[in-house]
């Protein structure tokens, strides 16, 4: 196999966590008065929290809006108000089956990102559940991606980005991984085209056609 391991953004690529993001965000922001349009914040599905609430609130009162995010997130069971993509389940599946090493790589907290895959049944997929901490020192797409390839001692060519906003493609880049960018999740065709990928799919199921064409070529 040309690849060796399969690294998942989780929001947006796996599980469609709008409901919950977006009341989150929303019971921080009304705790600080500041107004919103829910529609307008979908755009935050994706990137770090600290870099959310710097654009929404402030830079000085970040740390603190997070705190009141996860109240609504964690203790309310915001990160519940969720629902898995159709084909997720049965593409994780067959993945194992040929054999990849799967892993995720979100900005969302690793233990936030660990209930959330035992929750849908599909924890049992993945051999390392990578993402952010809490005390913000692994925290953009960049810090997670490395702090997951040092430990599972992969190279960067060993394994293949998915996700679906542009800062999982910038993360691949950076590391000089081959990346494929998701167009059912909260990014977009004008979004994902402007960086480095090697294919745009509509359908999580997609992806096993993609990789079997990359076996083959890899093996000509």
């Amino acid at each position: 196999m040309k690849y060796k391991a399969i690294f998942f953004d989780l929001d947006g690529t796996l599980t469609n966590p709008e409901e919950g993001i977006l009341n989150s965000i929303q019971y921080a922001t009304d705790y600080y008065e500041i107004p919103t349009v829910r529609e307008n914040l979908k755009k935050y599905i994706g990137p770090p929290l600290i870099d959310t609430f710097s654009e929404l609130i402030s830079e000085e009162k970040a740390a603190d809006a997070i705190l009141k995010y996860r109240e609504r997130f964690s203790e309310c069971g915001g990160m519940f108000e969720n629902k898995i993509y159709s084909g997720v389940n049965c593409t994780l599946q067959e993945l194992k089956k040929r054999g990849y090493i799967l892993c995720t790589a979100s900005s969302k907290p690793w233990i936030f990102v660990d209930k959330i895959l035992e929750y849908f049944d599909i924890k049992k997929y993945f051999d390392f559940i990578g993402g952010a901490t809490l005390d913000g020192k692994v925290n953009k797409k960049e810090d997670v991606i490395n702090a997951v390839l040092k430990q599972t001692r992969l190279l960067p060519t060993e394994v293949i980005m998915v996700g679906d906003r542009k800062f999982d493609l910038i993360g691949a880049e950076a590391f000089g991984m081959d990346a494929i960018g998701v167009l059912y999740g909260f990014g977009n065709r004008e979004e994902l085209e402007k960086y480095k990928n090697i294919a745009l799919i509509e359908d999580i199921k997609e992806l096993l056609n993609i990789l079997v064409e990359e076996k083959m070529v890899s093996n000509e």
